[in-house]
């Protein structure tokens, strides 16, 4: 595998401006090599995106630069399909290295086969089995006990006989509003913020040139509705991007992405504001490390999968001992908490808490949901995440003494879903979540907590907003909750 690099301006003065090579084919020639959808995002947005940015931003060079520097080497060799439809450059040596020939590629030959109902014995392409791997959803969950960073639960795919790929640890992908904690978080730390306090629900624009961006930056809520006030408890937990971006404007993103890599966060985050609403590709691993901060009183404690090592005769050979760090306070942790149960309450996760009757039901539930009801009724503290397109789901869930972290979503990221009803975070990861801890409930050995998370005894922001949220709020939470298919 190769890897890039880092071009820092010690090693690389900034050349000039970037200029996108033409495709030296028409795009509709693309397929089957690739879909349109995916030379739309990787060409006329990724590349054209990371030239425009760059040529325009002489603060960060080295990152756009980078971008837009590989992409221009990958598009020049990229050759439309000739031959009846034979692959051709790279692809083709790949095929001859592991299949002997193209022909052999086509061959059809005896396999074994994943499905959902047991292995299938079958005649198949090697090319179709491909594409019908293709198909299916892939998933990762890890599962953490916050106060010791002891890994409970630990699932890298679906099958690993047949995808033997590893989406806890090893997999990233972009996030999308499972980032949000951390903007929230940073604001409460820096700025004292409350839950019940209120901003209004209207595009926020940041202004050009501030915090790199060459161009003003207008996130739009998901729903494309806007009008009135809302408290950040009510933005967060129907994940409004207005408020965010102006949660951003007031703290900046070197702060937040200070604090995400303080909670354990490795991978590449941007200094930009949009990460605000979770451009970054992250791991379940990290995540789940991050959120487990927040459940322990803003102390971070590294996940660790081996407690103590000891020979055959007993003698202790290895004791693991956790790495911590004091990332925020213990109020500025539980107010975030505080925030995130009120995603589980009447936000993006409030199905957790319904048991509505079969036939009073959102059709999304008898497609695609499958353990429900949940009927929790005690403490969950939990953020739904959706991204670009449909492609990835995410839940960030928490309970006292149990962190878990569920991705949901396709090998090829440009597989997405048509409407977000199907294609959210709630719908295709949350049930995951909700099936597991209805199981980890069941076995009381395993000391599942029911309890409240624990206030700190000086806590000062006030989080009761019961008395503070308008009616007119309430019945928009309503039409939000209408228009996300709870």
């Amino acid at each position: 595998m190769y890897r890039q690099q880092p071009i820092t301006e010690a090693k690389v003065k900034r050349p000039r401006d970037i200029e996108i090579i033409p495709l030296n084919f028409d795009a509709k020639e693309v397929k089957p090599v690739m879909s349109r959808d995916t030379l739309d995002l990787h060409y006329d947005k990724l590349a054209k995106g990371y030239a425009k940015r760059y040529n325009h931003n002489e603060g960060n060079p080295e990152f756009n630069y980078a971008g837009a520097f590989l992409h221009n080497i990958y598009f020049p060799q990229f050759r439309k399909v000739r031959d009846n439809n034979k692959p051709n450059g790279p692809m083709k040596g790949f095929i001859e290295k592991h299949f002997g020939t193209y022909e052999v590629f086509q061959k059809e030959v005896p396999m074994s086969i994943f499905s959902w109902k047991g292995e299938i014995d079958t005649i198949m392409k090697p090319i179709d089995s491909i594409r019908y791997y293709k198909h299916f959803m892939q998933a990762g969950m890890m599962s953490m006990e916050p106060q010791t960073g002891h890994v409970k639960a630990w699932v890298g795919g679906i099958n690993y006989k047949h995808f033997q790929y590893d989406h806890v640890k090893q997999g990233k992908r972009q996030i999308g509003s499972t980032f949000k904690p951390f903007l929230y978080a940073t604001a409460i730390d820096q700025l004292k913020l409350s839950p019940c306090d209120s901003l209004p629900d209207a595009i926020y624009c940041i202004e050009p040139n501030k915090f790199g961006n060459p161009e003003p930056w207008c996130p739009t809520n998901s729903s494309d509705k806007y009008g009135g006030f809302r408290t950040l408890k009510n933005a967060l937990a129907n994940s409004k991007n207005t408020i965010s971006a102006q949660l951003m404007d007031k703290v900046g993103p070197k702060p937040v992405a200070d604090l995400a890599r303080n909670l354990g966060i490795e991978s590449y985050v941007p200094d930009v504001p949009a990460i605000a609403l979770g451009t970054p590709d992250l791991s379940v691993f990290e995540m789940v490390g991050a959120y487990g901060a927040f459940a322990n009183q803003g102390i971070y404690v590294k996940p660790t999968m081996i407690t103590r090592i000891e020979d055959k005769n007993g003698s202790l050979l290895y004791q693991s001992v956790p790495e911590t760090k004091d990332v925020i306070s213990a109020e500025s942790a539980y107010v975030t908490v505080n925030l995130l149960e009120g995603v589980t309450k009447f936000g993006s996760g409030a199905r957790l808490r319904h048991n509505i009757p079969e036939e009073d039901r959102n059709p999304v539930y008898r497609d695609v949901v499958t353990g429900y009801p949940y009927s929790f009724d005690n403490a969950i503290a939990g953020k739904t995440g959706t991204t670009q397109n449909q492609s990835d789901g995410w839940f960030m869930g928490m309970v006292p003494n149990l962190v878990t972290g569920v991705w949901v979503g396709a090998e090829d990221r440009a597989t997405h879903f048509e409407t977000i009803a199907y294609g959210q975070g709630a719908t295709m990861a949350l049930p995951i979540w909700g099936i597991f801890m209805k199981k980890c409930y069941e076995n009381e050995e395993l000391g599942i907590s029911k309890e409240d998370f624990i206030a700190p005894e000086d806590l000062s922001i006030p989080i009761d907003c019961e008395a503070l949220i308008p009616a007119e709020e309430n019945s928009s939470e309503a039409k939000d909750l209408e228009g996300l298919g709870l």
